[in-house]
């Protein structure tokens, strides 16, 4: 699956920088060593719609047109119609619980977590809970795989962290399987000021294919003027993918940055946006 995400990774950065040609289905294939076949193919298990309508949305103008005329959250009502079968996270609600100043200063004294690294359509990704809930979701860099875990030991230092990939495997499981039958709330137990829980509750009201700007969440809060501030909180997100950072912009339409890496954050945007669509 990692060779995947790399060849389609590899891809997307091609269609990117030749976006206003628009490269033919034979270009790009031919730029991930694959015939057009099996790069048909490939992309088709990769995304769920064909290289064809994957390639009419990968592309920032249709982010700046969302942004630009207001419609940002147009194509939450095609989520509802067609894409509630195979949404995988958003047809159960997220719960997310902040830690408690005491539970701060203890770090982790009793606390048992669990964590695991597994593959991803996005690649590599590290997963750590707690009985409480999720508390770290981070996309792994291959040159520097133990420093999620570092970062894990550094904020629990007296805690009993085990490696247990059975058990975070079930989080995967419910977010990238085409079928799933877990039922209960997906619950995240993560610690931050009320200004950063506030501003990742606000992300989690953004469905698949909605997106908005730094000044949109900022507006939802009703803090207008505090933009750079909403930056910031996104920026500290311990929980790729669940809290759904990637889907807010710059007022302009472009990325912005992305802690877990700007391709990624592309590939997400335009997977979602094509199950949308």
């Amino acid at each position: 699956m990692s060779d995947d995400y790399e060849r389609i990774a590899h891809a997307i950065d091609f269609i990117r920088s030749h976006a206003g040609k628009q490269p033919t289905l034979a270009e790009v294939a031919a730029q991930v060593h694959l015939s057009e076949y099996h790069f048909q193919r490939l992309f088709s298990r990769w995304a769920g719609v064909t290289p064809k309508r994957y390639l009419q949305v990968l592309t920032l103008e249709r982010a700046k047109q969302l942004l630009q005329e207001h419609r940002l959250s147009a194509l939450s009502a095609s989520y509802e119609v067609g894409l509630s079968s195979s949404s995988r996270l958003y047809d159960h609600f997220v719960q997310i619980e902040a830690v408690t100043p005491s539970e701060y200063r203890q770090k982790g004294q009793d606390l048992i977590i669990v964590f695991g690294y597994h593959e991803t359509p996005y690649g590599l990704a590290f997963v750590a809970q707690t009985s409480r809930g999720i508390c770290q979701f981070d996309f792994v860099d291959r040159t520097a795989t133990e420093e999620p875990l570092h970062r894990l030991t550094r904020s629990w230092s007296n805690a009993d962290i085990r490696e247990d990939n059975a058990q975070t495997a079930r989080i995967i499981n419910l977010l990238f399987s085409q079928q799933h039958t877990h039922t209960a709330p997906l619950s995240l137990w993560v610690r931050g000021t009320n200004f950063q829980l506030n501003v990742w509750r606000a992300l989690l009201k953004l469905q698949p294919g909605e997106v908005t700007s730094y000044r949109g969440i900022a507006h939802t809060m009703g803090h207008p003027k505090a933009s750079r501030a909403v930056g910031t909180a996104i920026g500290s997100n311990p929980v790729a993918l669940i809290i759904p950072c990637h889907r807010v912009l710059k007022q302009t339409g472009e990325l912005g940055g992305y802690r877990w890496g700007e391709r990624r954050k592309h590939a997400i945007l335009a997977r979602e946006a094509a199950y949308c669509e």
